[in-house]
């Protein structure tokens, strides 16, 4: 059995990871504040804003900023390419999946578990997903038990994230939300490699790695500008109306409009 480390760069890798965890469920969170205060097709396109900032940057981003500190000596690890966008993906549509269903079931309890648990199941799938795609000259194995538990923590987190989106509206009870989603997205995945155990493989050869990418060539670049894309999306966020302001407009118009026909 081959002895993996997932800290090669110490606490970097997972400090980095957890920071961009929070800032994308912080995003996604405040995307959310803002589709409360629409309905219809704006509702949906600030649900799917917010799909898109949490499934990437607060859970798919983590991942590979985690597995860039993931190292085992003397073997070379790489990424098949179509298998880790696939589970961006995966990430993406789960996520999405779990906002509509709360933001359009209503304020019970039945979409929020029905949500959670399929964002939670979702989101632990795109992690052994990212695992799959990984491709060296060895073999993973996996402990049922701990993968259950590692199950168990994403479909927490996914529901609290949800319950989040549904309750909170202030900037700081958002941002304490994001912080326990980040605890909660890294303990899943940490939780999930400590799953795995990794055996090398007897005359494996050169074509065990498959013509995979190496995380630096790939990984690190696409995490770079993905990155900065979400340093984009907080300006745009900061910078539009926020749900006060929107219901404010929206109450004006109505008066408004009451004004004119009451002339007519």
């Amino acid at each position: 059995m081959l002895h993996p480390n997932d800290f090669s760069y110490g606490l970097l890798t997972p400090a980095l990871g957890y920071l961009m965890s929070c800032l994308g469920a912080f995003l996604g969170l405040r995307c959310t504040t803002r589709a409360r205060a629409y309905s219809g097709r704006a509702r949906a396109r600030w649900l799917a804003l917010a799909a898109v900032s949490i499934g990437v940057t607060g859970v798919w981003v983590m991942h590979f900023i985690a597995m860039l500190g993931y190292t085992i000596p003397g073997e070379t690890i790489r990424y098949n390419v179509p298998i880790t966008v696939l589970s961006m993906l995966l990430a993406v549509a789960v996520v999405g999946i779990g906002l509509f269903i709360v933001g359009f079931g209503g304020n019970g309890y039945r979409p929020l578990l029905i949500g959670g648990v399929i964002t939670g199941l979702g989101v632990t799938s795109m992690h052994y997903m990212g695992m799959a795609a990984m491709r060296m000259a060895a073999t993973m194995a996996y402990d049922l038990p701990v993968v259950a538990l590692s199950v168990v923590i994403g479909v927490v987190a996914a529901t609290a994230a949800l319950w989040a989106a549904l309750r909170l509206h202030g900037v700081w009870s958002t941002l304490g939300a994001a912080m326990i989603m980040g605890v909660g997205v890294s303990g899943m995945h940490y939780t999930g490699m400590a799953a795995m155990t990794v055996h090398a493989v007897a005359h494996a050869g050169t074509g065990m790695l498959m013509g995979g990418a190496t995380a630096e060539g790939f990984l690190l670049p696409l995490i770079i500008g993905i990155s900065v894309l979400s340093f984009a999306l907080t300006a745009t966020i900061v910078l539009s109306p926020s749900a006060e302001e929107i219901r404010s407009d929206a109450q004006l118009m109505e008066r408004i409009d009451k004004a004119r026909a009451a002339r007519q």
